[in-house]
C-alpha cells in the first residue's frame, strides 16, 4: 500500500469538500471492515482518506417528521440490531443485521458503509429492499434522495455522484398486518457470504388474496434485485403451492449469478427457487412472526 493522508472529518461540508478537491484521489471510510480488504488486496489505492466518524449526527436512529424511521448512515449493525426504535418498527430488519458475520463485524460495519460498497452478497440490501427503503446523500449539488430499488447499479457501484455521501436510510414502518420472511444459504461458516438470500414482504387482504408484496434477492445477480415477474405472478391472488412454485421459479429466471467458490451459476439459479419457495411459505405461515 501507498503512503495516504488521513482527513477525519468534522462535517459533513467539510467531507464533501474534501472530495470535491481530490477527486479520485479520496475515499470515504465509514466502519473500515470492507475497506481495509480492498486495501489489501489492492482494489482502492487513496491518497486522502476522509473518515465519517467525528461527523455530528451521523449515526443517529430517530423518526422523521413523517414517522417513517431514519437510521443514520454511520450506525453500526449491531447498534442497529438492538436499538429499541429498530425492534419495535423493524423487527425483520433487527433480525437480519443480527445474523450478518460475527459481533465483532456487526459492531464496527456501519449500514451505509454496507450498502455504498455495493457488494451484491451482503446481507442488509434485500429486506431494504422488500421494506422500500430509500437512501439520503449530500454532495455538491446539494441533498437528495434515491429509491434504494435504482441504488445499485453494479458490482461495487452506485447510483452517488462523485463528490456524494451517503448520509443515511429511511424506511416508513410496514402496517401490523404485514409479514416478513427472509432466508439465506450458507455453504460453508455462519460468518460467510451468502450463495442466496431472499426477503419477502407480503400484504394481505382481509379476503385471503396477496395484495401487494416483494420479493428482493442478494448474492444471485452483479445487484441486489427483485424478482419483479415473481411478484407479478402472486400479487391479486389467493397463493396456494402451485402458484408459490410457479412464482420461485420466475425468481430463478431473474437471476443472473456469478461461478465462484459459493457454487457455480447453474446451481445458484435453483437454489433462488428453493429459497424463494421457502420464504413465500414461511412468509405465510400462519406460525410466522408479523413485521
Amino acid at each position: 500500500m501507498r503512503p495516504f493522508s488521513y482527513v477525519p472529518a468534522a462535517s459533513l461540508e467539510e467531507a464533501v469538500g474534501v472530495l470535491a478537491r481530490h477527486g479520485d484521489e479520496a475515499h470515504l471510510l465509514a466502519g473500515g471492515t470492507s475497506f481495509v480488504l480492498l486495501l489489501q488486496q489492492g482494489l482502492v489505492d487513496p491518497g486522502v482518506v476522509v473518515g465519517l466518524s467525528s461527523v455530528p449526527g451521523l449515526n443517529t436512529i430517530e423518526r422523521d417528521g413523517a414517522g417513517q424511521l431514519r437510521i443514520g448512515a454511520m450506525a453500526t449493525l449491531g447498534r442497529i440490531e438492538g436499538d429499541p426504535l429498530v425492534r419495535d418498527a423493524l423487527p425483520c430488519l433487527s433480525e437480519v443485521v443480527g445474523r450478518v458475520a460475527t459481533v465483532r463485524i456487526r459492531n464496527q460495519a456501519t449500514i451505509g458503509g454496507n450498502l455504498a460498497h455495493a457488494d451484491p452478497a451482503q446481507d442488509p440490501p434485500p429486506i431494504l429492499l422488500a421494506l422500500d427503503a430509500v437512501v439520503e446523500a449530500i454532495g455538491p449539488s446539494g441533498r437528495r434522495t434515491i429509491p434504494l430499488d435504482s441504488f445499485f447499479v453494479d458490482v461495487f457501484e452506485t447510483a452517488l455522484a462523485p463528490g456524494e455521501i451517503l448520509t443515511a436510510v429511511r424506511v416508513a414502518a410496514p402496517s401490523p398486518a404485514i409479514r416478513f420472511a427472509t432466508v439465506k444459504f450458507l455453504p460453508r461458516t455462519v460468518d460467510d457470504f451468502a450463495t442466496v438470500t431472499v426477503a419477502v414482504r407480503i400484504d394481505p387482504s382481509p379476503d385471503g388474496r396477496v395484495a401487494d408484496l416483494r420479493i428482493a434477492l442478494g448474492a444471485v445477480a452483479p445487484v441486489p434485485l427483485r424478482a419483479v415477474a415473481a411478484e407479478n405472478a402472486i400479487r391479486g391472488h389467493v397463493p396456494d403451492e402451485a402458484l408459490l412454485a410457479g412464482a420461485a421459479e420466475l425468481a430463478r429466471d431473474a437471476v443472473d449469478p456469478f461461478d465462484d467458490v459459493r457454487g457455480s451459476a447453474d446451481y445458484k439459479r435453483e437454489m433462488t427457487r428453493v429459497w424463494t419457495l421457502r420464504a413465500l411459505r414461511r412468509a405465510l405461515a400462519p406460525s410466522e412472526r408479523v413485521a
